[in-house]
């Protein structure tokens, strides 16, 4: 069968640097900072006291206050990024579509604080003082399940979960549910709260973030000499997907055609990475989306600022695109607000849109001294005016889990 052409007609984000696309999108320009002293609690016995935090955020703007004490707070930003992705979109639900119209947002981690928090509260007042909603505020499905609730969309209700690779393989899996014919719409990607003390704890045990405590906004560089580890960061990206004519017979605004969706396993470590893994998961997306390495101008790299991540990205976009690789854009917008893990997809596939849709590639900041091994045109510092007919985003995780997407300027 031929696959359906899939486009993207709605965004929604929530990011350390804006609540809204339109704030995020301009601040990432502009290569401002979100990353400062964690304020959720104290952090001082950690060796990482520094994270990417959402700012000035109300639930109640955007959820019933009632249902938003029910919730984890990763729920609250997934809720308010599809909230802004469906409006954008224009999509009106009714009898005859509502059962052609679903979501696939998904999380890496899930409601990990609510989860501490409710530890505490049991081990103080026993098992009577445990809310009847800790579980169905906390699990990981819960922004699909919250989202198809408020706007009554009958089609399929998933949340994947990939670890980092989550937000990326919930837009293709999406892509796939639409291309097949299981829906003809759909609210996609990834939200992640997780600036808590387990987190905070257990990747700091691993030694995988950044310890530059005295200077946040500079902490996370990727491709720098002086990186040292990624910065956590909170937030939400969530797309609407939609099929073509659908599109096309409604007058939706079309941002850009997403056209291909590859993955892979290193099959490798669970937390080294391996570049044969990524290279085939790009190659595999470029096949997906019938196009060659030359056709793309730009990357919206995985890019966490880690020494051995960074090099072997690189490494993987070498192997992937050959001598071409010297001519493409890449960039990290984890340099500006951290790593969202699950989150981490849909915002940077709504940059990699953006970028498309501007014809500009956003910077990779704090780019002081570039890695002699790390050895691309990172876009440093500064955001370039550009042309962009296609864009790739990249996101790799724990597990050695690898996704990538394709888009295409329409």
């Amino acid at each position: 069968m031929t696959k359906r052409r899939v486009v993207v007609t709605g965004l929604g984000a929530v990011t350390p640097v804006g609540v809204g696309v339109a704030e995020t999108w301009k601040n990432i320009v502009a290569g401002k900072s979100g990353i400062g002293r964690i304020t959720k609690f104290d952090a001082s016995a950690f060796a990482c006291q520094i994270a990417g935090e959402v700012k000035d955020f109300d639930a109640t703007q955007f959820i019933p206050a009632k249902d938003a004490r029910r919730m984890d707070r990763f729920v609250h930003l997934g809720m308010a990024a599809g909230i802004e992705a469906f409006k954008d979109s224009g999509l009106e639900i009714n009898e005859g579509n509502a059962d052609r119209i679903g979501v696939c947002v998904g999380s890496g981690i899930g409601g990990l604080p609510s989860i501490e928090e409710t530890e505490d509260i049991f081990r103080a007042g026993g098992a009577h003082k445990i809310s009847p909603f800790f579980i169905a505020g906390t699990i990981i499905n819960m922004v699909s399940g919250n989202l198809s609730i408020r706007y009554g969309l009958q089609g399929p209700n998933m949340a994947v979960v990939s670890a980092c690779s989550t937000g990326t393989h919930s837009i293709g899996e999406a892509m796939r549910m639409i291309q097949y014919g299981d829906a003809d719409a759909m609210l996609a990607g990834g939200a992640e709260s997780t600036v808590s003390n387990l987190a905070i704890g257990g990747f700091s045990a691993s030694r995988a973030l950044s310890t530059r405590n005295d200077d946040p906004a500079t902490a996370s560089r990727p491709w720098d000499k002086g990186r040292d580890g990624f910065v956590l960061g909170e937030g939400a990206g969530v797309l609407v997907l939609e099929e073509y004519e659908h599109a096309k017979a409604r007058g939706a605004k079309i941002y850009a055609e997403l056209t291909g969706y590859g993955m892979s396993s290193d099959a490798y470590h669970i937390m080294a990475p391996n570049m044969d893994g990524p290279k085939r998961s790009m190659v595999n997306a470029l096949r997906d989306a019938k196009i060659s390495p030359a056709e793309v101008q730009y990357i919206n790299a995985h890019g966490t600022s880690t020494p051995l991540g960074d090099k072997n990205e690189t490494d993987a976009i070498k192997a992937a695109f050959g001598d071409h690789a010297y001519d493409l854009v890449v960039n990290s917008t984890k340099s500006m607000i951290g790593h969202l893990l699950g989150g981490a997809g849909g915002v940077e596939s709504i940059i990699s849109v953006l970028a498309l849709h501007h014809q500009v590639s956003p910077p990779t900041i704090n780019i002081f001294e570039q890695d002699p091994e790390c050895d691309l045109d990172y876009c440093a510092n500064t955001a370039r005016d550009m042309k962009i007919d296609v864009a790739m985003n990249n996101n790799f995780g724990f597990g050695g889990t690898n996704g990538t997407l394709v888009f295409r300027k329409i």
